[in-house]
């Protein structure tokens, strides 16, 4: 099956709080802004695994994944190249917020209004209600 150029896997966690808010993380890397927490998938990983690892490695909580929003696949999503992302709803269950590994820093945000977000995920926290379905469109 050589010759086959195939998406990516990556995940992308919303961290939602009881009071309306949302964890980003600010990248350390190209592309730089702020961003669902997330990344790519390990070989042999589970999706849901790898939601867990990532949010923990950038975020520093503990995190229970509650759903699946959706899977995002356009081919322009990641300037880095083609990505094909799951992104799962999901609620801190411990830990200390704390941007780390890829993410220079971590933090919840109540008001998203104005904001520029990395990738596609203005259109991901619309899809999820967090932002006005044509902000940052």
């Amino acid at each position: 099956m050589s010759g086959f150029k195939n998406p990516t896997p990556t995940v992308d966690a919303i961290i939602a709080g009881a009071d309306g808010r949302v964890v980003l993380i600010l990248r350390k890397n190209e592309p730089h802004g702020w961003a669902l927490p997330g990344g790519f998938v390990d070989a042999g990983e589970e999706l849901g695994a790898a939601c867990r690892r990532e949010a923990r490695e950038e975020t520093g909580l503990e995190v229970e994944v509650v759903a699946l929003l959706g899977v995002y696949s356009d081919p322009g999503r990641d300037p880095r190249g083609h990505t094909v992302s799951p992104v799962f709803l999901c609620r801190a269950t411990g830990g200390t917020l704390a941007g780390a590994d890829d993410a220079a820093e971590a933090r919840w945000f109540a008001d998203l209004t104005g904001m520029r977000l990395a990738f596609d995920h203005a259109r991901v926290l619309a899809d999820a209600g967090f932002l006005p379905t044509n902000e940052n469109a």
